[in-house]
């Protein structure tokens, strides 16, 4: 007969080892669970430059596409990718497939308006003769 077999020690011990098994196999298995995410800074911006990077950070997958294009994605799942804007709306379109086959897709609306002056700050003279200052924003 052993002297812990009905110990309420042992019965304690057996619990919160119990426990921690079933919380560490749901720590491993989030990526089985959850699927592929993608985050990104901001689904809709306006931009005043034609050409940008679109950037962020994608989790358990297997493949990122941008517009049907695959993007490379380092081992923490960051990803950075040039982009040229058309004058007006973009829609970017981020499509992610993890091993198993599950997808998720993230759309990014980007305004592009073009600066009609070729420096930010610029001097024009109105029909009253006085002079306004054309800012161009940041």
């Amino acid at each position: 007969m052993l002297p812990y077999r009905d110990s309420r020690f042992v019965k304690i011990t057996l619990v919160v080892f119990f426990l921690f098994l079933v919380g560490y196999g749901y720590y491993e298995a989030q990526a089985m669970l959850f699927g592929p995410r993608i985050s990104v800074p901001s689904d809709s911006i306006v931009v005043h430059e034609v050409f940008m990077l679109v950037r962020g950070r994608a989790t358990n997958i297997s493949e990122l596409k941008l517009n049907g294009t695959p993007v490379s994605v380092t081992e923490d799942g960051v990803f950075e990718e040039p982009y040229l804007l058309m004058q007006g709306e973009n829609r970017i379109v981020l499509d992610a497939t993890d091993k198993y086959g599950r997808t998720t897709q993230k759309s990014l609306e980007i305004i592009y308006i073009a600066n009609g002056n070729a420096s930010s700050n610029t001097e024009n003279k109105t029909s009253s003769g006085t002079s306004t200052k054309d800012v161009a924003p940041e």
